[in-house]
């Protein structure tokens, strides 16, 4: 019988369903508690999070004036740790090989008519210097899990050669992984090879679940895949990102799965998770979101991002495009600190647009926009759009960056530093139209500085990036 205990490795036990169950039980009993809810939030205004249980009652929570002061929150925490940034990326597929036989993926071993496509560092070559041309400087490198066709070999090859291409004034500064669980020694290497956030999604916490969506491969295997965490921070990755697909099962049931993981990195290593995805189950080759019969609607998804966000304030929150522009404009405010943009989901769509015959994509994309399209939208709504990746190279990464950020210290290097990077953007990449919106919101963000000596900096250095210079930091 396993029982609730934080700071073990046991995952059934840091992830205990009688807890589970319990929490669920208890926020049913007390939702039209408004004393309760009142304190739950009152504690949540010190910034410092809520747990897992407090989440709950707040979920289950329908009093109108009591949900609209949980968004009110929301939006003031992101805004204390994340201003107004919203860091960019693009995700790369190297492969869609994959011997795992999840239900809800395209990639599933048993889907004999996706076309399976795996790059060659010529072709990954290509694709990095099509991101590059676009303005991206971070990335996240996505493959399926398959030991013959994508070892790990083949991932450390791929980091190499995307941090090896500069074209142009075009440079990869960031590259995160998002690859199957694996082994204590596998993840020093990819740690060695200088990958930034190591990204797994859960996918469900729910066990029995779980094994029922992943019937056969070796991500069947619950207890591996979920203390892969773990594992990572032991291999030396001390920035982990974490998720569920909402969607597969009942979403009350996995977000207090994952506020559970994220309670039990801090007690485990005293580092949270560095991200949280939001992704939600969406149309794909093969696979039709219909039969998933716990579909979040939009008003409840911009419910759980608001409570992501109060009960882990610190940690950055991730929205791809598998959400449509005006869902992602929706839950910005709300807690959402990165974007991707101009993304393909394909194996090679960056250099040339897959025929509908040659699909090889995970999944469709709501939001089609290029990335100069996201940026000039996220810039004309007082956005700014950040493409930075100082902390990581400065080694400010795992507790040194979550000290720095929860302090509120880290805005004096953040917002410069985002400044800077879009002035890069606005000066290589940008329409005329993005950059003429650009130049009049740095003019205006500049002014939030608080530091008049970093203002100054920052003022100087924009003036360089003008006249030809690049890639300065705080």
């Amino acid at each position: 019988m396993y029982t609730y205990n934080p700071k073990s490795m046991i995952a059934e036990e840091f992830i205990n369903d009688e807890e589970i169950q319990e929490t669920l039980d208890y926020a049913r009993k007390n939702k039209d508690n408004r004393a309760l809810v009142d304190q739950i939030l009152h504690k949540a205004e010190a910034m410092k999070g809520i747990s897992h249980r407090e989440a709950a009652v707040l979920l289950e929570c329908e009093l109108s004036d009591e949900v609209e002061k949980m968004f009110d929150l929301a939006k003031r925490i992101k805004q204390r740790f994340y201003g107004n940034r919203i860091v960019m990326f693009a995700p790369l597929y190297l492969s869609n090989y994959c011997v795992n036989g999840c239900t809800y993926c395209p990639y599933h071993m048993k889907n004999k008519h996706i076309a399976r496509k795996k790059l060659t560092q010529e072709e990954i070559r290509r694709e990095v210097i099509a991101l590059q041309d676009m303005g991206h400087k971070r990335l996240a490198l996505e493959s399926g899990e398959d030991p013959k066709m994508n070892p790990l070999e083949y991932i450390l090859e791929s980091i190499r050669t995307v941090y090896s291409i500069k074209h142009k004034n075009g440079a990869i500064r960031r590259v995160n992984v998002n690859i199957a669980a694996t082994t204590v020694e596998n993840y020093r290497k990819l740690k060695e090879a200088g990958i930034g956030t190591y990204i797994l999604f859960q996918e469900t916490y729910n066990k029995e679940s779980y094994l029922a969506l992943h019937p056969t491969g070796p991500k069947h295997d619950y207890a591996y895949h979920t203390e892969a965490m773990d594992r990572a921070m032991e291999g030396g990755i001390d920035d982990v990102g974490c998720g569920v697909l909402f969607g597969l099962n009942m979403y009350k049931y996995d977000l207090v799965g994952l506020l559970m993981h994220a309670e039990h990195l801090e007690a485990v290593w005293n580092v949270g998770p560095h991200t949280i995805s939001v992704p939600r189950i969406c149309p794909a080759d093969d696979i039709d979101p219909s039969t998933f019969s716990n579909a979040v609607p939009d008003d409840l998804f911009e419910k759980i991002v608001a409570l992501i966000r109060i009960a882990v304030p610190y940690t950055g929150m991730i929205i791809s495009t598998r959400e449509s522009r005006r869902m992602r404009e929706r839950v910005l405010a709300l807690g959402i600190s990165q974007i991707s943009g101009g993304s393909r989901t394909s194996v090679g769509g960056y250099v040339e647009p897959e025929k509908d015959e040659d699909n090889s994509a995970q999944f469709d994309i709501s939001d089609t926009r290029t990335l100069d399209e996201v940026v000039g939208w996220l810039a004309q709504m007082g956005h700014i759009p950040s493409f930075c990746t100082a902390c990581y190279r400065e080694g400010r990464t795992g507790d040194r960056f979550m000290r720095l950020l929860k302090s509120g210290q880290i805005a004096n290097c953040c917002q410069p530093n985002a400044l800077m990077t879009f002035k890069e953007y606005l000066e290589d990449y940008a329409s005329d139209a993005t950059k003429a919106i650009g130049e009049t919101l740095i003019e205006q963000e500049l002014k939030h500085i608080e530091s008049d000596k970093v203002r100054q900096i920052t003022r100087e250095r924009l003036e360089k990036i003008a006249a030809g210079a690049r890639d300065f930091r705080f």
